[in-house]
Order: structure tokens, then C-alpha cells, then sequence
């Protein structure tokens, strides 16, 4: 069957599913190589022998795995090493028939679950009508409907223009620029533990580990770091209150404005509002007030990252309405189109004014099946009530969490369970820490967050670690089943049970 023959096919399979189920195509499947579509492995290109046939990719999973390992740039590190072949709600299977419960929606990015029906047609139908309609050019439907859908939800009715690009490192890159651009001056103020992205702007701003800068210097200049306040950051006891936390952080902050970067050039400080890659840390609402109030007083910007915290994660649309603090800039992604490329920098209209024409822009941005896919996981959530099943699961999570912690026979391993939603993370005893980190417990085993997710990998569970300490996050689909949660929180409490007792 010709290429576009295919495609098509695929098309109106998808389309006529509605919402009754995932979508299913028998068409077999293709492989892109050297520029000829084909059969994997059934026929040879036109002028090719079979001999350079044998060359492609072969369609068993081990042949797949490694024809990976030999061309996929090395820079890109993975969880395991197979092939995802499919992906239906809660669940993903592997090209070797493994079938698992996915607890990181893509890190955070399909928060319906994978390929949710409505979202999956919604995207179809796109597709013929038109795919690529260049921001540049002109608007296109879905990316205005997009923004109908996204203004009564803003956590601030001053959030009344928006720009869309494809990533979450892109979204960034846009509220850096609109920033400098905006206020006239370079400076960027960050937290330690915060993540933004591997681009080269958000790279600057990004501190939770150094593997995504390692080797890359020089940076963006005119970065500034303060900590987070999280006991870690500050090398204080678990226990310490939180009206301390925030009072040092907030010192810090004066000291770099009075040491390192005067206000008359600090163009914005950028926050994530839970750290992500930092270790799934909520920041306090007294912390974001406090920055509210002295960006107010100098004229600076407030930036705040909702990429991953962002649509329902943690139980709210933004984490930021938790707070009531009214960014000037927020940026979106990840959980947006449940899947398809798609991010967001949302700003004030009087701010966004005074940008020039073409300051903004890209070939990709806002593409057209994207904001289609984005439109429907707005109708869905509303439809499908989906933070009320945010609310119900989390609790659960929590309480089943904070049992396994009380278990007697872990004795201290778990030294914290944090987040907000469904977006939480329990973090571990180490005998590795520095030694003037107050978490170090020199009798504990060693890496039992990688070990641990690994066992549950072995158990049919999919998830993932975070931050520098040991540290394991739950982020499962947001309309996950109370039964599939609860079997998530019995494979974790297994393999944590399991690693413990081998030390």
C-alpha cells in the first residue's frame, strides 16, 4: 500500500473509534530509512539487493534494541533499554510483549492517560483539514480555539495573551526573551534545584543537577541562583519549620539583589512552583508572596514554570492558584496536549505589547493538530471531572505512602513523602549524602531509589527517580482507576519491602 494510501488508512481507523476506545490500525508498520518508506523487513527498496535490505531494522524487539543503540545519539540517556510499542490509558507495552503499569506518563506528559480517545480523534480530524498553518502566516482555528478554551481556567484574569511554540525548554526560551525584552534589562534571577530545560537559555537557568550543563560553558550570562527553601537546599533538619525555610531564602534573595545583580537589572525571577527535577518539593505560599511583593517593589518580572505542575498534576489546573500569587509570565507544556508537541508562555496583554513583531515565532509553533489535541484534553477534563479523580486518588496514594512508612520493619528509610495531587514523591534514607547533609544515614543501603524502581520494572510498574537525593516520583495518569492505583502502590510497597531487607 502506498505511503500516503497508509496514513490515511490510519486516519480513518482513528476517526471512527470516537470515543469508544483507543484507536487500532492493522496497516503493517513502516520504517523511515535512507529516505524510502517500506515494510520492516518484507521488501527491498526499488534498486536495492536483498543483501542491503538485510541492513534496515529488523522487527524483533532485541534486532530493534540494538539498531537503536547503534544510531540514536548517545546524549540521550533511557530507563530501559527496549522498544515502547503501544500505549492505552494506564498502561504501555513493550515491541517483547511486556505489558506494564505506567506510573510517568511520559514524565508527566499524558495526563488522560495515552492515547485517550477523544484527544486521539480530535488530532485525526485535524489532519484533514490542515496540519501546518505557520503562526507567521496567519491564525489558524485550532490555536485560537485553544485559547478560548485556556482563558476562563487562567489562575489570573490578567493572563490574557499567549504565544505557543512546541516544547517546554522552547516555552522558556520565550518568557527569558520576552523578559529581557519587556523590561529592558538582562538579568535572570533562579532557585537551586530548579529545572527548565536542556536549550541553551534554559539551560542557564536550570541548577537541580549538572549533567544537562557538564561540558556546555559558557552559559547564558546574567544568571543568578538563590536557594529553594527546602531543608536540603539550606542544609537544615527535616523538621525545620517552614517560616524559617522561607525567611532564609528570602535573605538570600535581598543579599543577590544588594551583592550580585541590581534590581535596575533584574529582568525576572524564575520559580517552578513544586520543583521537579529538584525533588518534587512544593514551594511554600508565604515564599511565593514574598517574591510577589519584591518583584512588585523593583519592577521585575515573576516567571513561573508550570510545565510540569501545570493541568491538574497537582489537583488544581495551576499549582500557582494554590498561592493566589498572580504571575507576569507563566509557561505551559507536557500535560497541555496529553502527548503532542505543544507549549505555552501566557502574559499580560499590556506587557506582551511591547514586544516587536517577529521577536516571537517558529516554523513549528502552535502547530495545528497539536492545539486540536489540546482543545480536546480542555473538553475532557471538564467532561470527565477529572480533578475530582485527582483529589480521590491522591488521598489514596498518600495514605497508602504514609503506611508503608510507618511499616516497623523499614525502620527509617522513607525520610519524607511531600508533593501535592498526584504529583508526589518519597524520598529515601542514604548512607551517600555529603557529610554535612542532614539526611545521612550511614546505615542505610545504598541507591535504593534506582533500586527500587528498578525492582518495580521487574514487577510490571513504570517509574521513575528524580533530584540528586534519593528520591522516587509518582505521576501517574491523572484519571488513573482506583484499582490500577492501588496496584501501583502494592508493587511499590513490595519493592521497597524487598530492597530493604536485601540491604
Amino acid at each position: 500500500m502506498p505511503l500516503l494510501d497508509r496514513v490515511s488508512t490510519c486516519a480513518r481507523v482513528i476517526r471512527s473509534t470516537g470515543s469508544s476506545g483507543a484507536a487500532k490500525c492493522s496497516v503493517p508498520p513502516l520504517v523511515i530509512r535512507n529516505d524510502h518508506a517500506r515494510h520492516c523487513g518484507r521488501v527491498a527498496p526499488a534498486g536495492r539487493t536483498p543483501e542491503s535490505q538485510s541492513r534496515g531494522m529488523s522487527t524483533s524487539a532485541d534486532s530493534l534494541v540494538a539498531f537503536g543503540q547503534q544510531h540514536v545519539t548517545r546524549g540521550l540517556g533511557r530507563l530501559t533499554e527496549a522498544v515502547m510499542a503501544k500505549g492505552e490509558g494506564s498502561y504501555v507495552t513493550f515491541e517483547d510483549g511486556r505489558r506494564m503499569l505506567d506510573f510517568s506518563c511520559g514524565i508527566g506528559v499524558t495526563n488522560l492517560g495515552h492515547c485517550h480517545p477523544k484527544v486521539s480523534k480530535a488530532a485525526a480530524d485535524q489532519c484533514v483539514n490542515i496540519v501546518h498553518a505557520q503562526c507567521s502566516i496567519s491564525f489558524h482555528g485550532p490555536y485560537l480555539r485553544l485559547i478560548e478554551k485556556l482563558l476562563p481556567i487562567m489562575p489570573d484574569p490578567s493572563l490574557d495573551s499567549f504565544f505557543f511554540w512546541n516544547s517546554g525548554s522552547e516555552a522558556i526560551e520565550a518568557s527569558l526573551k520576552m523578559a529581557r525584552q519587556i523590561t529592558g534589562r538582562q538579568n535572570i534571577i533562579t532557585m537551586q534545584g530548579g529545572y527548565h530545560g536542556r536549550t541553551f537559555g534554559a539551560m542557564a537557568v536550570t541548577k537541580s543537577k549538572t549533567v544537562y550543563s557538564e561540558g556546555f560553558f559558557p552559559l547564558m550570562p546574567g544568571v543568578f541562583a538563590i536557594p529553594f527553601p527546602y531543608w536540603h537546599q539550606l542544609g537544615l533538619p527535616l523538621n525545620t519549620s517552614e517560616e524559617e525555610l522561607v525567611r532564609l531564602s528570602l535573605y538570600q534573595l535581598d543579599l543577590v539583589l544588594k551583592q550580585q545583580t541590581a534590581p535596575r537589572d533584574t529582568a525576572a525571577i524564575i520559580i517552578e512552583p513544586v520543583l521537579g527535577e529538584g525533588g518534587y518539593v512544593p514551594a511554600p505560599t508565604s515564599f511565593l508572596h514574598g517574591l510577589r511583593a519584591v518583584c512588585d517593589k523593583h519592577g521585575i518580572l515573576l516567571i513561573v514554570d508550570e510545565v510540569q505542575s501545570g493541568f491538574g498534576r497537582t489537583g488544581k489546573y495551576f499549582n500557582v492558584e494554590y498561592s493566589g500569587v498572580r504571575p507576569d509570565i507563566m509557561t505551559i507544556a507536557k500535560g497541555l496536549a496529553n502527548g503532542f508537541p505543544l507549549s505555552g508562555v501566557v502574559s499580560r496583554k499590556e506587557l506582551t505589547d511591547k514586544l516587536m513583531p517577529g521577536s516571537m515565532g517558529g516554523t513549528y509553533a502552535g502547530n495545528a493538530v497539536s492545539c486540536a489535541a489540546a482543545v480536546a484534553v480542555a473538553n475532557a477534563f471538564r467532561e470527565e471531572k477529572v480533578l475530582d479523580n485527582v483529589s480521590a486518588r491522591s488521598s489514596e496514594l498518600l495514605t497508602s505512602l504514609k503506611s508503608l512508612r510507618d511499616d516497623p520493619k523499614l525502620g527509617s528509610m522513607i525520610v519524607d513523602i511531600r508533593g501535592q495531587g498526584l504529583m508526589i514523591a518519597v524520598e529515601f534514607a542514604s548512607p551517600s549524602y555529603s557529610p554535612t547533609d542532614p539526611a545521612l544515614v550511614s546505615s542505610a543501603p545504598k541507591n535504593l531509589a534506582s533500586r527500587v524502581a528498578k525492582r518495580c520494572m521487574e514487577k510490571g510498574l513504570l517509574i521513575l527517580t528524580t533530584s540528586l537525593y534519593e528520591v522516587i516520583r509518582f505521576i501517574p495518569p491523572l484519571n488513573i482507576s482506583q484499582e490500577d492505583l492501588q496496584k501501583g502502590c502494592q508493587i511499590f510497597a513490595e519493592s521497597v519491602k524487598e530492597v530493604v531487607r536485601e540491604g
